[in-house]
């Protein structure tokens, strides 16, 4: 199995390369896991306590179960991979259960952060944009599909987002095996990408 990390800060368009990479791959060949899907259960908290929690720092993500889970995928057993609800703040309760496949793409902000997931990727890529790109993307985001408004979305990226971007995110470049600057010429870092998972499948 290659299993492939893709980070990158919110909004840098890491949906994209990974749909990009995905468009010329044989169907049922490659899964995808994203980290979103391993925030913490916050069950035990009240909706107002879980508002306040700093979702953009890596004690936000259970990396214990997401690296568990990998390693069994590895070992060619499903794992159910956790739904998240960004309304709730919270796990939904429901589980997708989730196949073994050639090659698993993992996805998500913060994923080069855990030494321990680092190791179990083949091959580690940072998607790179311009910040303002990033904050645009960002608003429009949350605002269309997470129900938040454009105050709550700009105090959170001056409080959270962009000091945890520069302490946490930003840095993991330099684990990064390619860094795809995310533009219109970014066709050639996406190719080299898929050649080798081709290669491997």
């Amino acid at each position: 199995m290659l299993i492939i990390g893709i980070a990158g800060g919110t909004g840098c368009g890491k949906t994209t390369v990974v749909n990009q990479i995905l468009n010329e791959l044989p169907e049922g060949e490659v899964g995808v896991i994203s980290q979103d899907s391993y925030y913490k259960d916050t069950s035990h908290l009240s909706y107002d306590e879980r508002v306040k929690i700093n979702f953009d720092h890596p004690r936000s993500i259970d990396f214990d179960l997401l690296t568990d889970h990998l390693q069994t995928l590895k070992n060619n057993k499903p794992i159910n991979q956790p739904v998240y609800s960004f309304v709730k703040h919270n796990r939904t309760g429901d589980t997708i259960l989730t196949h073994p496949r050639k090659v698993m793409i993992v996805e998500g902000i913060l994923i080069l952060t855990n030494p321990e997931l680092r190791e179990l990727f083949d091959i580690k890529i940072f998607v790179h944009a311009d910040s303002d790109e990033r904050l645009i993307r960002r608003l429009k985001r949350d605002i269309a599909e997470r129900g938040r408004d454009l105050d709550e979305v700009l105090s959170r990226y001056q409080s959270t987002l962009k000091p945890m971007h520069e302490q946490f995110i930003e840095p993991m470049k330099e684990y990064a095996d390619i860094i795809i600057p995310n533009n219109k010429y970014n066709t050639v870092a996406v190719d080299i990408v898929r050649t080798i998972i081709n290669e491997r499948l």
